[in-house]
């Protein structure tokens, strides 16, 4: 048996925003301690605020991102990384005039069930 995966065809996670997200690793490949997604995030894009159960890494490839994070506003450019550890109130955002893309790291994996958003 192989020790190693290779993935050829991440998981394009359906959006009704604009947002491009394409699950490398995650609960879409039964991998359920990690999620490491690519990211791009149209300009004027937003999500509510949520308090995720999980650690998330954040690394900028290319644009701009705003974060907001329990009270504290955070604007990241390419090649700039945060880490926003679980339980934080957060609100992701890009309201700058070009697409922002971006590689997230969740530990355990992103779920819905984990993430807590709020109502908007």
């Amino acid at each position: 048996m192989k020790k190693y995966r290779v993935q050829t065809r991440p998981f394009v996670v359906p959006t009704t925003d604009g947002k491009l997200i394409e699950e490398h690793w995650g609960n879409s490949t039964q991998t359920s301690d990690i999620s490491i997604a690519h990211m791009i995030a149209p300009p004027d894009w937003s999500e509510p605020h949520q308090t995720p159960e999980f650690d998330e890494f954040t690394i900028i490839l290319s644009g701009k991102k705003h974060f907001e994070i329990d009270g504290d506003s955070i604007i990241l450019e390419k090649g700039q990384s945060i880490l926003i550890e679980k339980g934080a109130r957060v609100r992701y955002s890009n309201p700058f005039y070009e697409p922002c893309e971006y590689i997230a790291i969740c530990l355990p994996a992103f779920s819905m069930e984990l993430v807590n958003r709020e109502a908007e």
